[in-house]
């Protein structure tokens, strides 16, 4: 790649300073800097989640050591999961990526959107743990593909969609993080069997420097800065960003 990888190594350190701060996000952000700065939509998403590999692993643990798993959840959300990453990540390496770039910000725009929205939404919790109907396969599945597709978007349209209707936030967030490793992992092994990884090395490894080094410092910001206003912040940096790759396709 012709870019720097220190350029990569920034866009690791950003995503992981948003995601440190909203629990979300990592995925989202990266890809749409990503996008931005010209990288293919297959090439991007495919590094996202090879450097998601090991960051959702070690959450996925952390929460399984702290309580924060329900594994009726976990039954439900895997399987669907895991199928949806593998269709969207082929259907992503078998797409022209100029082609289907257009469509990937658009996406982005929306998951821009539902933070932003989300950030103003209080959200209801009443401790419900059992009660998740017959749709949480079809979340579940919807979340995988998205999150393949646009390089990122399972913790926005699962957890959020979880929470937003009642299910308790602590349980909810560490199951969809600990479904979340199978998934990527997925989701990679078919990045990895379809694309050449000899050029995008350096975005891999760029993003794991950067979300090395912000990890520490994503927990302070939490502190320091109010969550709405940099939710807000989030999902009006990856609208506008996605809005400009899809005037830049246009021209």
């Amino acid at each position: 790649m012709e870019t720097n990888i220190l350029v990569f190594i920034v866009v690791g350190f950003l995503a992981q300073m948003i995601d440190g701060a909203l629990g979300m996000a990592y995925g989202v952000s990266s890809n749409t800097f990503l996008l931005s700065l010209g990288i293919p939509p297959a090439a991007a998403s495919a590094s996202v989640h090879m450097a998601e590999v090991v960051t959702t692993g070690i959450s996925g643990a952390s929460h399984w050591r702290l309580g924060n798993i329900d594994w009726k959840l976990i039954r439900r959300l895997v399987i669907p999961g895991v199928l949806g990453g593998i269709l969207g990540a082929y259907l992503l390496t078998s797409l022209d990526g100029d082609l289907i770039k257009p469509y990937i910000s658009a996406y982005l725009i929306v998951m821009g959107i539902v933070i932003i929205v989300k950030a103003f939404k209080a959200q209801p919790h009443d401790g419900r743990l059992d009660e998740y109907g017959k749709r949480v396969g079809v979340l579940g599945l919807l979340g995988g593909f998205c999150d393949a597709i646009g390089g990122g978007g399972w913790g926005p349209v699962v957890t959020s969609t979880l929470v937003a209707n009642g299910k308790n936030p602590r349980l909810t967030i560490g199951s969809v993080n600990f479904t979340e490793f199978f998934v990527t992992l997925a989701q990679s092994i078919i990045f990895v069997i379809t694309l050449s990884f000899g050029e995008y090395w350096q975005i891999i490894l760029g993003l794991l420097i950067g979300g090395a080094i912000a990890a520490p410092f994503a927990a302070l910001l939490v502190k320091k800065l109010p969550l709405k206003a940099l939710m807000i912040l989030v999902g009006v940096l990856i609208v506008f960003l996605s809005v400009r790759t899809i005037l830049l396709g246009l021209k």
